[in-house]
């Protein structure tokens, strides 16, 4: 499956969705037709290996999403929020965002990595997409605002520029787990998913879970907020 193939994939399991699940996959539906297009543009070093990276790393997510039993923890937790309405936008889009970075990232990786043996190709091509998310964050925030009345604001404060930087933080800690799983034998490499499932779950729950004062001030923005999930997903889509 080539990558614009994959953006397409994940722009029908957006729409298929009337709850917050539509919300992550719209998102990512936008970053990876940048990727798509980055490859066209030989914006990366191995455009093959890049459109095989993003189908492998989107499967993950698809697979969260077809197979129940399957699911990781990390995941789960999307599900389990998926109808509280007491959730920001933004919650639900990082509780995504937690687990296919976080968990999905460093397994794709590793497995990218140790097939072409090229581990300083493949970092570049991987710093590369920081680019491209910083650049689609720009727009997504622009569109988040019309359903989330205060994105623009909180952007405007340095918002989005504390986000990136903390996203570029994860994909960073991302790779380096991606170095130690590559260096294990399959049942070391079982032992350090399962470990990684656990602490990004509890990283889930403090997403979805803050403590006050943040949860006051969540509960404030809240209240500027569309209720109604499938226009939150369409906004997110971009008009894609």
């Amino acid at each position: 499956m080539a990558a614009s193939d994959t953006a397409a994939a994940l722009r029908a399991v957006a729409r298929s969705r009337s709850d917050a699940l539509g919300y992550f996959p719209a998102l990512y539906a936008r970053v990876t037709d940048r990727v798509a297009a980055g490859i066209v543009e030989g914006r990366f070093d191995d455009g093959p290996r890049m459109d095989e990276f993003v189908t492998e790393f989107a499967d993950r997510y698809l697979k969260a999403c077809n197979e129940p039993t399957a699911r990781a923890r990390c995941w789960q937790a999307c599900w389990d929020v998926s109808h509280d309405g007491k959730l920001l936008i933004v919650q639900h889009l990082l509780l995504g965002i937690n687990a296919h970075v976080n968990y999905d990232l460093p397994q794709t990786v590793a497995g990218i990595a140790r097939r072409s043996n090229d581990w300083a190709a493949v970092r570049r091509d991987f710093d590369a997409v920081n680019g491209i998310l910083a650049a689609t964050s720009v727009d997504v925030l622009r569109d988040l605002d019309r359903v989330s009345r205060w994105t623009n604001e909180a952007a405007a404060l340095g918002g989005g520029k504390v986000f990136n930087f903390s996203l570029r933080r994860a994909r960073d800690q991302a790779w380096s787990a991606a170095r130690r799983l590559a260096a294990m034998d399959a049942e070391q490499q079982a032992d350090e998913v399962r470990e990684l499932d656990d602490l990004v779950a509890v990283l889930a729950y403090l997403v979805s879970r803050p403590v006050f004062p943040v949860s006051l001030v969540m509960g404030v923005a809240r209240r500027f907020e569309t209720r109604r999930p499938t226009e939150v997903t369409a906004a997110l889509l971009g008009g894609t």
